[in-house]
């Protein structure tokens, strides 16, 4: 005799997602909580905020284009929050899966319903992205394919195939020169220079100086590697994104490290700009394909992750205007004619009243859904530029909406309390939104993979930072 499961259906469906979200039963049980760590979650993820929209009174997010599913497919290189975001925003405006492939089974993609995650080993080899585009262009030789690189070491790969894809994949990129141009600190900095963008008093280091050279500023120090792929190759015990350090002594002993690991291109030391993660401004656009900014975002970061590895991954962003920035960054992007996704990391300097780039990544940022939550959806930019070729104004920014990817109670805790008022009444408002929780996202077991993940972020910060007071 065989016994079939019933699946759980409507209401009590509607149940068991809600508890996985709030703390319930389910969460308490498969997550192994105690009733105060439940009690905790639930707070901090109310049912009522959680449920899928149409049971929560929400206008469903599918709204025009019905056609357009069945024109393209995204196909998203990486599995972190970046790609999840961006998928999550295509899922919203045009209600369609996105292929995504990532290197490991356990990611925020897995097991996700917007998404159909793909494990491949090597997964930013240059030959592998061809490969794994064409498979998706050759079963779908009828639909235009959307490739967008979800981190760093993706954009070499895409930006060195553009010739050798097939001829229904479109890959918003600029040609490869110019983006090893611009992903390598030293060169971006010359082009600063070059068109007035602010950045800090730097010293480019190359291998082979030695200790025998003067820095022309005092502590703390910062530094970090010209060129963030290949530094990442060469792992070593103290290996950090950057480092900020108090003595010249520790300067040295960290080059050191860095070139004894084997890393060969040169170092960025920087004068540390002073001032909490509240400083930070995170600068989203997106560029036609004729070069014309067709939209930009601000993004007052308000905390920051900082871990060794994670140190600058922003966590909690409200949206700001900033139109003297703004319009810098513009004729900057304009001017050496940038097409695609843009993202700008800035700090504002006190001491001098300026905002200084630290570098231009070549394509959206991982806190990218900042922007598509603050109702601009970039999945919508993007595909009425290259798949409907509409021309449209440039659109800057300018209301206010909160973004987090960590748990409330977290933001509290070590976001500056001179924020938090400000915070309440834009989530009091419904004027927030954490990304990896999208009602409509029906994965039972990815709801609980992001829970964990959103429980290990008490442990990281407790772990690396003060509370604030």
């Amino acid at each position: 005799m065989t016994t079939i499961e019933r699946k759980p259906e409507g209401q009590r469906l509607e149940r068991l997602i809600s508890d996985c979200f709030s703390g319930g039963e389910i969460c308490r049980r498969e997550l192994r909580l105690q009733e105060g760590e439940a009690q905790a979650l639930e707070q901090a993820y109310p049912p009522a905020g959680c449920a899928p929209w149409a049971a929560a009174g929400m206008k469903s997010p599918f709204r025009g284009h019905s056609n357009m599913a069945t024109e393209f497919i995204p196909v998203l290189l990486g599995s972190d929050i970046n790609a999840y975001s961006m998928a999550r925003a295509f899922h919203e405006a045009y209600g369609i899966q996105s292929v995504v492939y990532g290197m490991y089974p356990a990611s925020v993609c897995a097991g996700s319903t917007i998404i159909d995650y793909r494990v491949r080993a090597h997964n930013d080899r240059a030959d592998t992205v061809l490969e794994n585009v064409t498979e998706v262009a050759g079963a779908h030789p009828d639909k235009t394919i959307l490739v967008l690189g979800c981190g760093d070491n993706y954009l070499n790969a895409i930006s060195a195939n553009l010739p050798r894809f097939p001829g229904n994949v479109v890959a918003p990129y600029v040609p490869l020169d110019l983006l090893e141009t611009l992903i390598h600190k030293e060169r971006f900095y010359q082009l600063c220079e070059q068109y007035g963008i602010d950045y800090p008093d730097t010293v480019v280091y190359h291998k082979g100086m030695g200790h025998d050279f003067t820095l022309p500023f005092d502590g703390p120090f910062v530094v970090k590697p010209a060129e963030s792929d290949t530094y990442w190759k060469h792992p070593f015990p103290t290996q950090k994104k950057a480092y900020v350090l108090q003595t010249r002594a520790e300067v040295d002993q960290v080059i050191d490290d860095i070139y004894g690991a084997g890393y060969e291109d040169s170092l960025i030391l920087q004068d540390f700009i002073p001032g909490d993660d509240s400083f930070m401004r995170v600068v989203t656009n997106y560029s036609g394909a004729d070069g014309k900014v067709r939209l930009m975002c601000v993004g007052h970061v308000l905390l920051e992750e900082h871990t060794d590895h994670a140190i600058g991954n922003h966590a909690v962003i409200i949206t700001e205007r900033s139109p003297e920035l703004c319009e810098k960054l513009r004729a900057f992007l304009e001017a050496i004619r940038f097409t695609g996704f843009s993202n700008f990391d800035i700090k504002y300097d006190q001491r001098d009243g300026k905002f200084k780039a630290f570098e231009i990544n070549c394509r959206q940022g991982r806190s990218n859904y900042y922007v598509t939550g603050a109702g601009y959806n970039l999945a919508r930019y993007l595909v009425e530029d290259r798949i409907e070729h509409t021309s449209a104004p440039l659109t800057v920014v300018e209301n206010r909406h909160l973004w987090w990817v960590i748990p409330k109670a977290v933001a509290y805790d070590y976001v500056n309390p001179a924020y938090h008022g400000e915070m309440r009444s834009l989530d009091q408002a419904g004027a927030s939104v954490n990304p990896l929780f999208y009602p409509a996202d029906r994965g039972f077991f990815h709801k609980l993979r992001i829970l964990k993940g959103q429980r290990r972020y008490v442990g990281w910060y407790a772990s690396s930072m003060e509370k604030a007071k």
